[in-house]
């Protein structure tokens, strides 16, 4: 159950990078977010739903264009924190980053996330 619970929390955060429109954004992170989350990114920590709306913002609106951010790996969840791959791939096939984030979920909302991009490579074809 605990495992759905963050599976469903990952996968709605994950769909705010794809929302049609940047106005979804916001809500989609208030779904999956406590208010108080804090994020660990590749530019350090922020905190807050704002902070992390604006780092969604800026993949979003990325000079190539908006890409396609998905999950692509099962939910692990060892204990309270759940782990998860993603990949994030230009609309023109170009260049993609994967990564792993790893979350702590409280009240079934995720109040911290913690982004471990890895390597930019060609998306496979």
């Amino acid at each position: 159950m605990q495992e759905e619970t963050a599976r469903s929390a990952i996968d709605t955060f994950v769909s705010a990078f794809n929302a049609s429109d940047d106005t979804y954004v916001t809500a989609l992170l208030s779904q999956a977010l406590t208010p108080d989350v804090v994020l660990w990114g590749p530019l350090g920590r922020s905190e807050g739903i704002e902070a992390v709306e604006q780092f969604v913002r800026d993949i979003r609106r990325h000079p190539a264009g908006a890409g396609t951010m998905v999950r692509c790996s099962a939910v692990d969840m060892p204990g309270e924190w759940a782990r998860y791959q993603w990949v994030f791939t230009l609309p023109d096939g170009g260049p993609r980053l994967a990564g792993t984030d790893v979350v702590h979920l409280r009240r079934n909302l995720i109040d911290q996330v913690i982004v471990f991009a890895g390597e930019i490579g060609p998306s496979a074809a």
